[in-house]
């Protein structure tokens, strides 16, 4: 069993005792876990897995990584 160290959640209100900067999180294993100091609340977090990296203007290729031909412009003398 391996336990990370607890870090508190800043600006995190309990869902139980309303109380804010009270809640910690923490992981064993390869699940994670949110407590409260204030009151008896233990929660497991299920995180969704994402399945694919959701494409963004970073993320697609555009062609960016190609070699391109520049051409230098020189501008006119007045």
């Amino acid at each position: 069993m391996t336990k990370q160290q607890k870090r508190f959640i800043a600006g995190a209100i309990c869902p139980r005792c309303a109380q804010l900067d009270k809640l910690f999180v923490y992981r064993i294993d390869d699940k994670n876990f949110r407590e409260c100091v204030n009151c008896d609340f233990l929660e497991e977090q299920q995180f969704a897995s994402i399945q694919h990296e959701p494409t963004t203007r970073v993320t697609r290729d555009t062609g960016v990584n190609e070699e391109q031909a520049v051409r230098l412009i020189t501008p006119p003398k007045n």
